[in-house]
C-alpha cells in the first residue's frame, strides 16, 4: 500500500466527513473507493474513445472495399 498526501477543497473534505460517518466508514476506505470507481468510469471512457476510433477506421476501410467488389461487377 502506498501512503499518499492528499489536499481537498474544505467543502469536498466536510462532505466527505459527514458522508464517513453516516456509513460507519474508514475516510481512507471511502477515498480508496471513490478513486477505484473514478478509475472505472475513466477506463470505460478511454475504451469507449478507442472503439469509436477503430470503428471509424474499419468503417472507411468496408467502404474502400465494397469500391472495389462495385468496380469488379461493373467491369465485367
Amino acid at each position: 500500500m502506498k501512503i499518499l498526501s492528499l489536499k481537498l477543497d474544505d467543502d469536498i473534505f466536510n462532505e466527505t466527513e459527514e458522508i464517513t460517518a453516516k456509513l460507519r466508514l474508514a475516510r481512507n476506505r471511502y477515498i480508496n473507493e471513490a478513486v477505484n470507481m473514478y478509475n472505472l468510469v475513466q477506463k470505460r471512457r478511454l475504451l469507449k474513445k478507442s472503439l469509436a476510433k477503430e470503428s471509424a477506421v474499419a468503417a472507411t476501410e468496408s467502404m474502400e472495399i465494397l469500391r472495389e467488389f462495385d468496380q469488379l461487377f461493373d467491369g465485367n
